[in-house]
């Protein structure tokens, strides 16, 4: 039996398991599982791998992007220039890294935008995620700033944006805020400041609206969620696990 995973730390929410178990059931293989492994600690990940000898695929989600990258046999160029990766594939017992997040993102940002590209983008969060999504805009030469809960780098802070808010067409939420069980949170934000037409673009997708997005549809922007992204980077995953 060939087992593919998920690892990170609060997973029992993710839609993952039933995307692959539909995917494997689609193409007819008998032979093959995707199961949640919630890890404590990135430390966890070797006995994880000693039990699971089976193992052939995983995909790592928050808090464990950046801290799995000491785990790796190799990563690929994009990853290692990104800094972050959200997929592994196991081959003859050694861990290879890639970023299929960069992928998904890009793609469904694309069809999202193909009227208007941006002129500057705001990403929320500094983690695993943010990385991806600025590796993104880079490619699409989109400029962006950063928003982080810390004074550091020149980055704004969240109690000092305020109005500045406005003048992003595309605002990406990196950070976990508003995804269940949490769903009351959100990007402490100075809504009101937000122009018909901006883009919110929130990388949870479970619930399908987050108040940052309801907050943007009150005010008549353009919003998605990160459900798109989410089946975009597991068949990228699926691929490269497969090879």
């Amino acid at each position: 039996m060939k087992t593919y995973g998920l690892i990170g730390k609060r997973i029992s929410h993710s839609l993952s398991p039933r995307f692959f178990a539909n995917k494997i059931k689609k193409e007819g293989i008998l032979n093959a599982e995707y199961k949640l492994f919630p890890l404590a600690s990135i430390e966890e990940l070797p006995k994880l791998l000693a039990i699971q000898y089976n193992l052939r695929g995983l995909n790592v989600t928050i808090p464990y992007k950046e801290e799995v990258l000491d785990y790796l046999d190799f990563i690929s160029k994009e990853a290692e220039t990104i800094g972050a990766v959200n997929t592994i594939a196991i081959r003859d017992r050694k861990l290879y890294g890639y970023n299929t997040d960069v992928y998904g993102f890009q793609c469904s940002l694309e069809r999202m935008i193909k009227n208007k590209k941006p002129d500057k983008a705001l990403i929320l969060g500094t983690g695993g995620a943010s990385k991806a999504v600025s590796y993104a805009l880079k490619q699409l030469k989109i400029p962006f700033s950063y928003v982080s809960r810390k004074r550091e780098n020149n980055y704004y802070n969240y109690t000092t944006l305020g109005d500045d808010i406005r003048n992003y067409d595309l605002i990406v939420n990196t950070t976990p805020l508003g995804m269940y069980p949490q769903t009351e949170t959100s990007p402490n934000l100075a809504y009101d400041y937000l122009q018909k037409n901006q883009i919110l673009y929130d990388l949870v997708y479970n619930p399908e609206q987050t108040v940052f997005l309801q907050e943007g549809e009150k005010r008549a922007c353009l919003t998605k969620n990160g459900l798109e992204m989410l089946h975009l980077q597991a068949e990228k995953a699926w691929k490269i696990w497969n090879e």
